[in-house]
């Protein structure tokens, strides 16, 4: 449960962050309550582009992360690995008596 709402909090700081930045972008006239033609054509290639760039962006993720993973099991495996290891049981591959 908390990591689906931690997931659906990064989704609206994206949704928030691209509707403000294509905001700031496209509106220029605060005087009408709607949108000029070039306001609504800008905001649709911004919104569209910004869409875009983050499904590049998913798909990348998407890819690499195995590779990411992996590399962090290792990293896990190899500093627990020296811990993990008590001394020798007697007479296993030591100097014999």
């Amino acid at each position: 449960r908390r990591r689906c709402l931690s997931q659906l909090r990064d989704f609206l700081l994206v949704y928030n962050r691209m509707t403000e930045l294509c905001f700031r972008h496209c509106v220029s006239n605060l005087n009408y309550r709607l949108l000029t033609g070039a306001e609504e054509r800008c905001l649709d290639g911004c919104a569209g582009k910004l869409v875009h760039a983050n499904h590049r962006l998913m798909r990348a993720y998407v890819a690499l992360m195995p590779s990411i993973m992996q590399r962090r099991v290792a990293d896990y495996e190899a500093s627990v690995a020296p811990a993990g290891q008590g001394p020798a049981p007697e007479g296993a591959g030591g100097a014999g008596p």
